[in-house]
């Protein structure tokens, strides 16, 4: 495979051996580029030869560089290649789950290892090559964010109806072997891959530890949308406590031994457990913070300690903030924190619910527009509203149902503020100042 260069930096090392927008890149140092991951790795050497046609001739071109200096060059596509798509049907599958009449872009399942080490995505190993499987070894790319699930052969096929998917432990393995670092996830379904089978899965991906750097748990998410798809039933309080007793107790193990946790429940466990949250120390560096790990506790203690500095606020200093159901108690908790400490701020914090999705989907950043102007019309304290950003698309402009930013501040009146996903950054903006 060769790939068309799109667009070449002024002065960068690319222009000086000659390309330009629509030359073909043929190879580096004789190894075929296939995507953005061949493209860094061969490129990063201190001295490198460029194959590449320009119109129509094939030329050649030697640098000289600094080790891992870019060369300059721009493609179609950031991955240079297409996504790979997801090839499971997981019982427990969130896009499945979805209504019609969203933007395509949200129906689309990936699965794709250059994901998961450029952005953290989650992967199931069962879309990899051979090829891809030794290139991962070779680069030495690292750590890989894997959706395990179980280590039962047997059920991680029945789960995920791939009949290649149970030989996912023997993949992690090898993995393992070659020095490749990953964090592993485990999509709970009560009574299906929980209790003996988490057991086993526990069992089996501690004993790969320190390659296997960490595991979390999450619940299932339900929503409204499953028609014809395969029974399954919501955590409850005592059922979820089975889950964090069993989990903690082989992360207790983990730090007696490696001085690690290793094994973490995600947050929303305790929530529907009714569990004081863990302290800080518990979380070991937050390793798994994006699957929703330890995000409570960061939270407030990035909104606890910017509270504790001294602010100079501008009154009268009034907001609302909206919130989903899972996360309305800490917010609202902080909230009267702050206003119990400036007497003269007022706050009013808004609970949402997610009508859109409806089934136990509780999280933030599920929510709509539409559900959040429907809970709110009538009911603000002020003109300037606290929105997550978590809601919103990666632009910043837009929901998913497709109610734009700009229309939604037309139909509550108000000024947006959008809040990034910091503590700190929340209390500032309830204190009317900059996150």
């Amino acid at each position: 495979m060769s790939v068309t260069v799109k667009s070449v930096d002024e002065g960068s090392l690319a222009q000086q051996a000659g390309l330009s927008a629509g030359c073909v890149l043929v190879s580096i140092d004789g190894q075929q580029i296939n995507d953005m991951l061949d493209y860094e790795f061969y490129s990063a050497k201190p001295q490198i030869t460029l194959r590449f046609l320009k119109d129509g001739a094939e030329q050649e071109a030697t640098l000289e560089k600094d080790e891992y200096q870019p060369l300059g060059c721009e493609f179609e596509t950031y991955l240079i290649d297409r996504h790979h798509s997801c090839k499971n049907k997981c019982i427990f599958c969130f896009v499945d789950q979805l209504p019609k009449g969203l933007r395509q872009s949200l129906y689309f399942k990936d699965d794709d290892e250059r994901l998961s080490f450029l952005f953290g995505n989650y992967i199931t190993l069962t879309n990899l090559s051979r090829h891809e499987i030794e290139r991962i070894k070779k680069m030495h790319i690292s750590p890989i964010n894997i959706s395990v699930h179980t280590v039962d052969p047997a059920l991680r096929v029945a789960m995920m109806g791939n009949r290649f998917a149970g030989k996912v432990l023997e993949l992690i393995t090898e993995l393992a072997e070659a020095g490749i670092e990953m964090n592993c996830q485990l999509v709970l379904c009560r009574d299906i891959n929980d209790g003996a089978a988490l057991e086993q899965s526990l069992q089996a991906l501690t004993a790969l530890y320190p390659a296997v750097q960490s595991i979390a748990a999450v619940p299932i998410g339900i929503t409204s949308f499953r028609e014809g798809l395969a029974p399954l039933t919501i955590y409850d309080k005592t059922s979820a406590a089975e889950v964090i007793d069993m989990m903690e107790a082989y992360g207790d193990r983990m730090m007696e031994q490696h001085g690690e946790r290793v094994v973490y429940p995600a947050d929303e466990w305790y929530l529907i457990a009714e569990r004081e949250m863990p302290q800080e120390e518990f979380y070991c560096g937050y390793l798994q913070l994006d699957n929703g790990v330890g995000m409570w506790r960061k939270f407030h203690e990035e909104f606890m300690e910017e509270l504790d500095k001294h602010h100079r606020i501008h009154l009268p200093c009034r907001a609302d903030a909206v919130t989903g159901v899972s996360a309305y108690p800490l917010i609202s908790s902080l909230a009267q924190a702050l206003q119990k400490k400036y007497r003269f701020v007022k706050i009013k914090v808004h609970r949402i619910e997610n009508r859109f999705f409806g089934g136990n989907v509780s999280v933030t950043g599920l929510l709509t527009g539409g559900d959040i102007i429907s809970q709110c019309e009538g009911k603000l304290l002020s003109k300037r509203l606290l929105l997550p950003g978590t809601t919103l698309r990666s632009e910043q402009d837009m929901f998913l149902d497709d109610t734009t930013l700009d229309e939604f501040s037309r139909a509550l009146g108000v000024t947006v503020k959008v809040v990034p996903q910091d503590g700190g950054a929340l209390a500032r903006l309830m204190l009317g100042l900059e996150p």
